[in-house]
């Protein structure tokens, strides 16, 4: 028997987690979803740090929505901080999220984003992304291999392997590292 896909949420408000749990049961999409409600429970749940270090619970996601207006970490600094971890940089990020501005679009492919979605308005437009979204990313797309992160590993890491680490506290806007991509 095939083990369900996991599907990481992260977004902060309760009405949208509410809207794509209920569009997910309505389009009969056989998956786990696992909700995190701002950037900073993301990079601990895919670092596998603090309460997410038990991947029994909270198994590493084959997929992760990604919403952009967040707290504490938005969204492009959590997909910038995906991106810069090779354990990571294989896993399929779709943003979802209500913004419609091009330079969210721009941004969110060029920190490498795999797709970038509008979150629909009504329910049944809901249902019919969800039917989408599993039918692209859960059955036909044919994903590249995601290394095993450290926690999921059965031996421990020695001290010299790379590990994923959690995430130093945010930075204000103004005194944040300006990043270089070297993707076009």
């Amino acid at each position: 028997m095939a083990q369900q896909a996991v599907i990481l949420l992260a977004e902060d408000r309760e009405d949208d987690i509410l809207l794509v749990r209920k569009a997910f049961e309505s389009a009969g999409m056989d998956c786990r979803l696992e909700v995190v409600r701002d950037g900073e429970q993301a990079i601990l749940y895919l670092a596998g740090e603090g309460k997410f270090g038990n991947r029994a619970e909270y198994p590493f996601p084959k997929l992760v929505l990604l919403d952009l207006k967040m707290p504490r970490v938005d969204g492009f600094e959590v997909l910038r901080w995906i991106r810069q971890h090779p354990a990571l940089s294989n896993l399929r990020v779709v943003v979802l999220t209500s913004s419609h501005q091009i330079r969210d679009v721009n941004q969110a492919y060029q920190l490498g984003a795999n797709s970038f979605l509008v979150k629909p308005i009504d329910f049944e437009n809901f249902v019919e992304t969800s039917k989408a979204l599993q039918t692209y990313w859960l059955v036909l797309d044919n994903p590249p291999q995601v290394p095993t992160p450290p926690s999921e590993r059965t031996a421990r890491p020695s001290p010299s392997s790379p590990a994923v680490e959690a995430p130093p506290p945010p930075q204000s806007p103004a005194s944040a590292p300006s990043v270089q991509t070297g993707e076009s």
